[in-house]
């Protein structure tokens, strides 16, 4: 009797046992998610590696600035050397040419003046150099565009290179339509919201009208982010008219710097212009190079 009491225990027992997993469901864990394969980023994450602005990075696609000048002086003129190394390790000899140059290098301080658009002869040894001078001191920014022979398509990278002494930055001058440079007055119609930016330029209130071509187009325009220097570089959608068609990679305020060439001269107007919705700092007037060069008065090589 003790014995069938027990049994009967038990079996009361396995029973609520069994109803209460019923009630309660098993006890599984969730299955994690299949990782993405080849170990791809999510579509996002690539979609905004593709689209990495130009010139924030001293590498891309195996290519890379190796610098050969570390520091510039201030008031003499050095050379400015570095190679392009290959996917192999080795420094790239060939390249495509774009716009007559096999390559284009801005300089420019990291507060956005000081702007120099130069030009630096190929070694034999994939030594790309340039004599070169700064009037002030900082933090300079180098950008090189180019496309090896085996790229697909140009890149733009960059480094920096200091110019020791007593940094004084500028501020970055207020947006403007207008701005003088050597006695031209250039014009800016459009702004960044379209990316359409058309400029007419003139001289003692009549326009210039045989503007010269420079680098195979009648105008060059380099547009910088502030901040971080992102860079495009747009040439003109037709081959009469200053009118360019530029997508900034983000909203914000940037400096515009147009080249153009009259009279055997190239010089640089600059604006600021900022995206919709962005306040751009304060300040009284626009600024424009002289010579060509910002602060620098240095001209085009």
């Amino acid at each position: 009797m003790r014995l069938s009491a027990y049994a009967m225990g038990l079996v009361l027992i396995f029973g609520a046992a069994v109803g209460a997993g019923r009630v309660i469901g098993p006890d599984r864990q969730p299955e994690a998610a299949p990782p993405h394969a080849g170990g791809h980023a999510p579509a996002g994450e690539t979609a905004a590696a593709a689209h990495m602005p130009g010139g924030l990075q001293i590498a891309q696609d195996g290519y890379r600035l190796s610098p050969a000048t570390t520091r510039l002086a201030v008031g003499a003129e050095q050379p400015l050397a570095f190679q392009v190394l290959g996917p192999d390790g080795k420094p790239v000899t060939d390249y495509t040419e774009n716009h007559d140059k096999d390559l284009h290098l801005i300089v420019v301080r990291r507060d956005m003046s000081g702007y120099q658009h130069v030009h630096p002869a190929l070694g034999t040894d994939g030594t790309w150099s340039v004599p070169f001078r700064v009037d002030t001191p900082g933090q300079y920014r180098v950008l090189a565009d180019f496309q090896p022979s085996t790229a697909p398509e140009a890149m733009t990278l960059g480094f920096d290179v200091p110019a020791p002494g007593d940094y004084q930055p500028v501020a970055l001058p207020a947006p403007a339509v207008t701005a003088e440079v050597d006695g031209y007055t250039v014009t800016l119609d459009g702004d960044l919201r379209t990316g359409a930016l058309g400029f007419t330029v003139s001289r003692d209130g009549r326009p210039v009208t045989d503007l010269e071509p420079y680098l195979g187009a009648l105008g060059h325009l380099v547009v910088l982010r502030e901040g971080d220097l992102a860079y495009l570089h747009v040439h003109p959608a037709s081959e009469d008219a200053l009118a360019f068609q530029a997508e900034v990679p983000s909203p914000g305020v940037y400096r515009l710097y147009l080249d153009f060439q009259h009279a055997g001269k190239v010089r640089t107007a600059e604006f600021t212009a900022a995206t919709a919705g962005v306040t751009p700092p304060p300040a009284p007037t626009a600024s424009a190079s002289s010579g060509g060069h910002g602060s620098d008065g240095h001209t085009h090589d």
